[in-house]
Formats: C-alpha cells, structure tokens, sequence
C-alpha cells in the first residue's frame, strides 16, 4: 500500500482574511447541492479518526472511496464503530488496489495499457470484497484512482451494476460514459494542490470554489492523509458554512442519482 502525504503549500498558513474571503464566496452561490468525496480510504488512523469527527460535528455527509485490497476484516469493524451508524457515509468503491499500470503518460490503475478482461475482474472482486465486508453498508458507486479510466472501464463498470461514477470534472468530456452511468465529479480539490506559496493556494483554492459552486453542484475531494491540523480547521470552518448556507443543499452520492 502506498499513500502519499506530501502537504500542499497553503497548509503552512491561512491568511487571517481567508474566513472573511470564505464567507463572501458562499454568499454569491446561487441554489444548488455539495457533495464531499473522501479518497484512499481503508486505514484507521488519526487522520481519518479528525475527519470522521469533523463531519459528525457539521451532520454533513461523507462519500468515503475505500480501496477494497487495502481493506480487511479488522480495519473496516474498527472503522465502522468509529463511524457510527448513520446515514450520512456513503461507503463505495476505490478502484481495486490502487496501483498505476500505466508506463506512458498519466497514472490509471483502468486505463488502456491492460486488458478488459484483467480491468472487469478487478473491478467485480473488488465489489464482492466489500460487499462481503460491509454488507448493506456498501453502495454500487465506483471513484477511480486518479480520478480516471478509459472507456472499456465505462462499459464493465454498467455492466457489473454500478449505479454512478465520480471522477473530475472534464473527464466525462475526454472518456464519455454508457447510457445510465452518471458522472457526479469533483470540481474542488482541498488536498492535492501545487501552487508553490501558501498565498496562490488559497487564491486558487477560493477561485475553485467559487467556480465550482455557481455551476450549481460542488463536489469537493479531501485526502485526509495529506491533512494537517490547520486543514482540518479549515474543512470545520467549510462544513459548518455549508451544513447551515440557505442556498447549498448537502448531498451524497445516492442524492444526486435518479432512482
């Protein structure tokens, strides 16, 4: 298992003006849904015991991308208990291992340099993995590694009853999807920046969300393991804004889906 925690520049600092800033973004958004997607999850920890806590204080809810080969009987009862049960965590699927199998250009645990027959057989023992850990906890929604796949992906994952995808936005423009497989994307990236002062971070950070929200649906991707405490401080403060805004209604996946 590999998980990257390299800190992005705007955790080093938040400018005393950024809550302000914050609140002048929410208040321009017009009516719309936000959603918040946690990736890599599997692993108990400090980081994921914050980010569960978070989310319980603010009664948002939490999609969680879990990694089924990552994942194991103790991991997931130590992680369910400290969830809670509750209707806001949607457990679903992260890819199988992920691991890049690509050799030339973008990292893709699903893209074109494998077969479809090894990409649809680790996708379906994926699912049944966490089907048979989680029970009726699990919910038929699939985020890729990396937030990418290619097209022969597209048509396993309709086939093995997946109900929706979540990938970034844009790619559904790049890698169109079957008929009946929606693509609830991300358009707001708290975690894995690369601006290189803390100052263009959050410049860029507020811009995002800003763009993201008067489209009318914002689906923000948190990497708790890249988080540090004044992260978390700043995804309190999100959640708190959002959870109580008259114009955002918070979602997860299965809100976004029609039945």
């Amino acid at each position: 298992m590999i998980v990257k925690n390299t800190l992005s520049s705007l955790w080093l600092k938040m400018p005393a003006d950024v809550p302000a800033r914050l609140d002048r973004v929410l208040a321009e958004a017009p009516e719309g849904r936000i959603f918040f997607r946690a990736d890599d999850v599997a692993v108990p920890g400090r980081n994921m015991s914050r980010m569960l806590e978070v989310f319980r204080e603010s009664a948002m809810p939490l999609c969680m991308a879990v990694v089924p080969a990552w994942l194991h009987d103790r991991r997931w009862r130590e992680i369910r208990s400290e969830a809670g049960d509750s209707g806001q965590w949607c457990w679903h699927q992260h890819g199988w291992r992920h691991r890049s199998h690509q050799t030339r250009g973008k990292k893709g645990e699903f893209g074109d340099e494998r077969s479809p027959e090894a990409k649809k057989t680790d996708l379906s023992r994926g699912k049944a993995k966490l089907q048979a850990l989680m029970g009726k906890d699990f919910e038929p929604y699939f985020t890729p590694p990396w937030n990418r796949f290619d097209a022969e992906t597209g048509a396993a994952l309709k086939e093995l009853g997946f109900r929706a995808v979540s990938r970034s936005a844009g790619e559904l423009k790049k890698v169109p999807l079957p008929e009946g497989l929606p693509d609830l994307f991300i358009n707001v990236d708290l975690h894995t920046r690369n601006e290189p002062t803390p100052e263009e971070g959050w410049d860029a950070l507020l811009a995002e969300l800003k763009a993201a929200l008067a489209t009318g649906r914002c689906g923000v991707m948190l990497h708790h393991q890249r988080a540090n405490a004044l992260a978390f401080d700043f995804l309190d403060l999100l959640l708190k804004k959002t959870a109580g805004h008259k114009h955002l209604q918070p979602a997860a996946f299965r809100d976004l889906v029609c039945p």
